[in-house]
């Protein structure tokens, strides 16, 4: 083997190392840092790898032919809080988004100040987006998609095909280890029932949204354009466990460590219930005692027995666990029995 050879072969040892620490890493801050944290710090510890100068990540809906793609969870790192809201005002226009959420499971990059619209141009202008390294996956359980982002400016270099290639194996494991945070904080078995869910911190801003839950969001908010929720909804948080209407639906709010997991209430047999037997219900299902269900609705103790009782009767349940169940409320909610 030739000097070259042997050079070329210790360069791509170090930077299997290097991959592998960073990997390492990433599996410790997946244990010790919880949601809130993880995504933002593992694509840190992926910058001392590949250098960027900025980066964004998080859920959005594929754009259709007449529905700009949207963003409903994001995050950033060197980038404004108005990031994401001016994206969206030209997403329709935006050809490299187009480009790569068409092609999920694929890095693609590009260089230079070149999109035809001049509002996404003067975008990637206002915010030195010269280079963009992009990958984005499908996410059936949420009926959204996975993104990452990473940007350089114009005075940096191109992303290179060795940093494509980090990129696109760091970003598998970024991914797996956050849907099984998800999955963890959810309690939820099935790959496919995600939908109806989100992972919200306690200021409102979200770790993790389906796509169920973001369109009766939408409905009873229009305008709404994700990340945080309404300030309706955040502010009810801090008061996990309960349970809120938002219009012709119900969430379930359940604590979880610095999180609370809001969940969309299937109506399903709960709809045999009465309105006020049906709100008891969902509160009691949710961790709250007779006393607090009757001084938050102004009802007697003895009402909210009775209305228990009916509940229970007409629902064929005999326990809280079960109450909860037949109410669709989250497995996690519904703790034990009256």
């Amino acid at each position: 083997m030739d000097t070259r050879s042997k050079q070329q072969v210790a360069t791509s040892m170090t930077m299997l190392h290097a991959f592998n620490r960073c990997v390492l890493e990433l599996g410790r801050l997946a244990r010790t840092r919880g949601g809130s944290h993880f995504i933002e710090e593992g694509l840190q510890t992926f910058r001392q790898l590949v250098p960027f100068a900025s980066g964004w990540w998080g859920e959005m809906s594929a754009s259709g032919l007449d529905v700009p793609p949207q963003s409903w969870m994001h995050g950033r790192i060197d980038l404004p809080e108005s990031f994401a809201g001016e994206w969206h005002k030209g997403a329709g226009s935006d050809s490299f988004s187009h480009d790569t959420l068409s092609r999920p499971g694929e890095v693609i990059c590009e260089s230079g100040f070149t999109d035809p619209c001049v509002q996404v141009d003067a975008f990637a202008r206002r915010h030195d987006l010269f280079h963009v390294m992009c990958i984005s996956f499908e996410l059936p359980e949420s009926g959204l998609m996975f993104f990452v982002c990473l940007y350089r400016g114009l005075s940096g270099a191109p992303f290179s095909a060795t940093d494509c290639g980090l990129f696109s194996a760091f970003c598998e494991h970024l991914l797996q280890l956050w849907r099984f945070q998800v999955q963890d904080m959810i309690r939820f078995d099935s790959q496919e029932g995600l939908s109806d869910f989100a992972v919200a911190r306690l200021d409102g801003s979200l770790h993790y949204v389906g796509a169920r839950l973001c369109a009766v969001i939408e409905r009873e908010f229009p305008g709404w354009s994700g990340s945080v929720l309404p300030v309706q909804v955040s502010t009810q948080l801090q008061l996990a466990p309960s349970v809120i209407r938002l219009g012709r639906s119900v969430l379930t709010l359940s604590p979880h460590a610095e999180h609370v997991i809001v969940s969309l209430a299937a109506p399903s047999r709960a709809s045999v219930l009465a309105p006020r037997e049906r709100t008891v219900a969902l509160l009691f299902a949710a961790g709250h005692s007779y006393k607090e269900i009757a001084r938050n609705l102004m009802l007697s103790p003895a009402t909210v027995r009775t209305y228990l009782r009916n509940s229970y009767l007409q629902l064929g349940v005999k326990s809280k666990v079960e109450l909860g169940t037949a109410l669709g409320l989250n497995p996690a909610v519904a703790v034990s029995s009256p």
